[in-house]
């Protein structure tokens, strides 16, 4: 966000988490993009603060936490204080986390995929309604040939970006691989090493798609001690994810931390994705 509304989501954090009885004497800016996500203290909270056309993601968010955390599925849960809604303060929604102290060991690939694993375990006993992954990647295709969208991305580049998610939503919508709810974006900056054990944040990101969509977010390692994984699809799938978050670097209204290094740096890692499918594919 900008300056002048990071302050003020911050102030209409500490103002409604005081209305809700919690005590609020300062609060640390963990992560701020279109987003912000901050602790409060001394009530130890962790607040999600976004404007207002972000409700529908939020009360989304909500309802996978609630239901994970029904099924002990490993991950964040809302803070038990507060009602589990979204809240509506201002021109913000807000809603309300525990807060998790981090522990500094690096999770090892193999709790890596015990924690994905279970998750995905979770995932499968929770009845409720995700957009598919192909969905994900129209959307991104739109922007990608839409250059009010996406006006500073170049010719080659964006026939990169659109050759890549057309080729790659071709073979996940083939039907051949088996396809379940999913976190939908498990990269390592969404799973907490908490003394609770590995936790997933960051729940609306949850899609219907192939297993090996959620391992092409994971570090590289990791889909090795996840049995019955398809590495090729993995590949495919590792295409796509880089070209989704390039093209959203690409568009004109992103707010990601330093992207103009993303924007480059995206690009490149779909081009190694690519060459790693193998020279038998498009």
């Amino acid at each position: 966000m900008e300056t002048s509304d990071t302050r003020r989501a911050v102030e209409t954090a500490g103002a409604a988490a005081s209305a809700l009885g919690l005590e609020v004497d300062d609060a640390v800016v963990i992560h701020d993009s279109d987003r912000i996500a901050m602790r409060l203290v001394p009530c130890d909270v962790l607040v999600r603060v976004a404007p207002s056309a972000h409700r529908a993601d939020f009360a989304f968010e909500v309802e996978v936490a609630r239901r994970l955390a029904e099924v002990d599925g490993p991950v964040a849960e809302l803070d038990p204080r507060v009602d589990p809604r979204v809240h509506l303060r201002d021109d913000f929604v807000l809603s309300f986390w525990t807060y998790y102290e981090p522990v500094g060991a690096e999770i090892a690939p193999a709790d890596y995929a015990d924690a994905l694993m279970r998750h995905h375990a979770a995932l499968r006993k929770v009845d409720l309604k995700a957009p598919h992954v192909t969905e994900r990647i129209a959307g991104a295709l739109s922007e990608v040939s839409d250059r009010e969208q996406t006006p500073e991305l170049s010719g080659p580049d964006r026939e990169l970006l659109s050759s890549t998610l057309r080729s790659v939503s071709a073979a996940i919508s083939g039907g051949e691989a088996g396809e379940q709810l999913l976190h939908g974006e498990p990269h390592p900056g969404n799973l907490l090493n908490t003394r609770r054990g590995p936790l997933f944040v960051d729940l609306a990101t949850c899609c219907v798609g192939p297993i090996e969509f959620d391992l092409a977010h994971a570090p590289e390692d990791v889909d090795e001690h996840y049995p019955e994984a398809d590495h090729d699809l993995i590949h495919q799938c590792r295409a796509v994810m880089w070209a989704l978050f390039s093209t959203w670097r690409w568009r004109r209204d992103d707010q990601f931390p330093d992207r103009h290094h993303w924007r480059a740096e995206g690009l490149n890692r779909v081009r190694v994705a690519l060459d790693r499918r193998g020279p038998d594919r498009a």
